[in-house]
């Protein structure tokens, strides 16, 4: 369907309401691909079949990449990024693919749900051989409901966001960050939205690969 819906997109029409209601189709295919995209992901996390591979990475050198991917996105919207890191460096053990996918999820909402011109604050702690990477943003609305209902499956913040991604984001993020033996933590204050990711730390050098 979608590849028919391209094709419809590149016909010359002088009708400006076919034109309307194609775009309308667009989205809607789009939003459904995501959704059973996500479905798939959901399924094989929850039968077992998503196979992590953790491996010893450097926690500050990948958010900074991470961080650097979406600086585009971010500046677009007229966000400020405002970082806070340890000076000493910090290692954990995750999967790479897997951590990809849950900032990639993180940061997108981050961009399309941040209050424009606003401000989003990222932090790294370390306590008790542990390391905390939080991120923070103001959203446009006030998020009425409880932050753990986030983490379930089909919920989104508000009304808002009815009409873009598929409701699963979150609840996959937090589901990876527990299959790589961390910890998923969301924090709600009126338009506050902030989410930690808490990690034990692995000492430098230690272990190779190994699958989970």
């Amino acid at each position: 369907m979608i590849s028919y819906i391209g094709l419809l997109k590149r016909e010359k029409t002088v009708n400006p309401k076919i034109e309307e209601y194609v775009d309308v189709l667009d989205k809607k295919t789009q939003r459904l691909k995501i959704l059973m995209e996500d479905l798939i992901e959901v399924s094989k996390i929850n039968s077992g079949n998503f196979h992590i591979q953790p491996e010893q990475m450097d926690y500050q050198e990948f958010q900074q990449q991470v961080q650097g991917e979406f600086f585009e996105q971010l500046e677009s919207r007229g966000l400020e990024t405002v970082s806070s890191m340890p000076k000493e460096r910090v290692y954990i053990r995750a999967d790479g693919r897997a951590l990809w996918r849950v900032m990639e999820n993180l940061y997108g909402n981050i961009v399309k749900y941040a209050l424009p011109g606003s401000r989003v604050y990222t932090d790294m702690r370390i306590e008790e051989g542990k390391v905390a990477f939080s991120l923070k943003n103001i959203s446009r609305q006030p998020l009425n409901i409880d932050a753990e209902e986030l983490t379930q499956r089909f919920i989104q913040g508000d009304e808002s966001r009815s009409t873009e991604g598929s409701g699963l984001g979150l609840s996959i993020a937090r589901n990876l960050v527990e299959l790589m033996g961390g910890r998923f933590v969301i924090y709600l204050d009126g338009d506050l939205f902030k989410t930690t990711l808490i990690f034990p730390i692995a000492s430098a050098g230690s272990g190779k690969n190994m699958e989970k």
